[in-house]
């Protein structure tokens, strides 16, 4: 089975190691095109669409912000790549690729009896590469 093996995120040049969830996903809209009769005759595409999101613990965001420079932002990152890998049952690594991430935001959120700060970041995305090698 595979699971929570190793996900790696490498932004200004430091693994991140306080990634508690990664959300990742892509569609593409599709639709039936008509002519006569009641059948469709064939079917028209959209656009693609990607979205993720990652959580990070407060102690990561910090690391991150403190290695920006004076008046920046983690919306000012650069855009980056997320690699997810994950291991089979046979030993191979299966990896994907969440390409050109940006924060698109920035906040906390925490609550009484809270024993970590973990904060859910929503990231715009160009696409997502299944199954690379």
């Amino acid at each position: 089975m595979q699971g929570w093996n190793a996900v790696t995120a490498n932004l200004l040049g430091r693994d991140l190691e306080g990634v508690t969830e990664l959300a990742y996903s892509d569609s593409q809209k599709k639709e039936n095109v008509y002519g006569a009769g009641p059948f469709p005759i064939g079917r028209g595409r959209g656009n693609y669409e990607a979205k993720a999101t990652i959580t990070l613990l407060k102690e990561e965001v910090d690391a991150l912000k403190l290695a920006l420079p004076a008046g920046k932002t983690i919306q000012d990152i650069a855009p980056f790549d997320i690699v997810v890998e994950y291991e089979t049952e046979n030993g191979s690594i299966k990896k994907d690729r969440i390409r050109n991430a940006e924060f698109l935001g920035d906040g906390v959120e925490v609550k009484q009896n809270d024993i970590t700060i973990a904060t859910k970041y929503e990231l715009l995305i160009s696409h997502i590469e299944w199954n690379v090698i």
